[in-house]
């Protein structure tokens, strides 16, 4: 059988690269289960001194398996192994947009674009169709300044985010319009306030934007929508069973996340408890949602029981209990995905 060795993303975050091959292992185990070839072996090795992934296929990787590894989030190489050598096999990331959409942002704060991307791959891949050609819709409901937005926009998914934070809003809407005009995207762009039932709720960004120029008049848009508003309002300002993913970074245990009711929430607890159900609301069935956060001020047995009392399937062992990771001192990240069952709705 085709023995393979991924070379492992350099990462400037070095507490990250230092987790890196584990997350790049675990990874490759969930997409192991949507590809058509079988996947075994799979362990952490060094080659001539250099971390590497390695694992067995019980056929050649080609066609959609290819396209799909070509993917993961800290894949920077492929080789086949075979008499001793690493022969390259040519890798296809989709990628719609430059790399720097999601490198030119710096900021306190700001999540590892490439963490970002294994929690938008892990949470892809428990949805229903996960990468296919059907132009997916994804909702981040804590979106900060829109990491996950472009991330989204890089897989070229309809992207929408909701935050409370004024000064995240203003500084997004100033990068993604600066961005889409230095790069010569066609756009348009609205920004106004954000009302329902003649009630104030914030501000909006609306753009419609197609990296192609021959796309954009062929109409095969996409569109990028940004909510500065209460994450509580999800399922007052957005449709019912309108999202193929959810894909979100909680608050670390930081004062985020909503203003209703008792002022802003500090707890990451009370927010997911409260907020699960309302995202839960626009998820399609069969959709996905994904979730990180500091398990070090909330357990993880504590968020899954959310999910589960929201009326999700929730994605445990194997490969899904093993992304917990270190971040600083502080913070003990790890991920979460669950599913909205196809045969009914969730109960809020």
């Amino acid at each position: 059988m085709p023995e393979y060795a991924m070379l492992v993303y350099p990462s400037a975050n070095r507490v990250y690269a230092a987790s890196a091959p584990a997350l790049l292992r675990a990874e490759l185990a969930v997409f192991g289960a949507g590809l058509a070839a079988e996947l075994s072996a799979i362990e952490e090795v060094e080659l001539g001194g250099v971390g590497y992934v390695r694992f067995t296929s019980s056929a050649p990787l080609d066609g959609r398996d290819l396209a799909l590894l070509s993917n993961l989030s800290s894949l920077y190489a492929l080789f086949e192994l075979g008499d001793g050598v690493l022969r390259p096999v040519q890798v296809t990331p989709l990628a719609k947009a430059d790399s720097d959409l999601l490198t030119i942002q710096k900021y306190a704060g700001k999540t590892n674009e490439l963490f970002t991307k294994l929690l938008v791959n892990v949470t892809l891949m428990a949805a229903a169709d996960p990468f296919s050609d059907r132009p997916k819709y994804l909702l981040d409901p804590l979106c900060g300044r829109g990491t996950t937005l472009n991330q989204a926009m890089m897989y070229g998914l309809h992207a929408t985010g909701l935050d409370v934070d004024a000064k995240d809003f203003e500084a997004y809407e100033a990068f993604i319009k600066t961005w889409l005009r230095n790069k010569r995207v066609k756009h348009t762009a609205e920004s106004g306030q954000l009302r329902r039932n003649k009630v104030r709720l914030g501000r909006r960004l609306d753009i419609e934007y197609a990296l192609d120029k021959e796309a954009y008049k062929a109409g095969d848009t996409r569109k990028l929508t940004y909510f500065n508003a209460d994450t509580l309002t999800t399922d007052e300002v957005l449709r019912a069973n309108s999202f193929d993913v959810i894909v979100t970074d909680a608050p670390y245990g930081v004062q985020h996340g909503s203003h209703r009711e008792a002022g802003l929430q500090r707890s990451p607890r009370d927010l997911l408890a409260a907020a699960v159900p309302v995202w839960t609301r626009v998820l399609r069935p069969g959709g996905a949602l994904g979730i990180s956060w500091n398990t070090t001020v909330l357990p993880r047995e504590e968020l899954v029981e959310v999910l589960r009392k929201a009326g999700l399937d929730v994605r445990e062992g194997g490969p899904w209990d093993e992304f917990a990771h270190r971040v600083d001192q502080a913070i003990l990240r790890d991920l979460v995905v669950a599913v909205k069952p196809a045969s009914r709705n969730a109960t809020a």
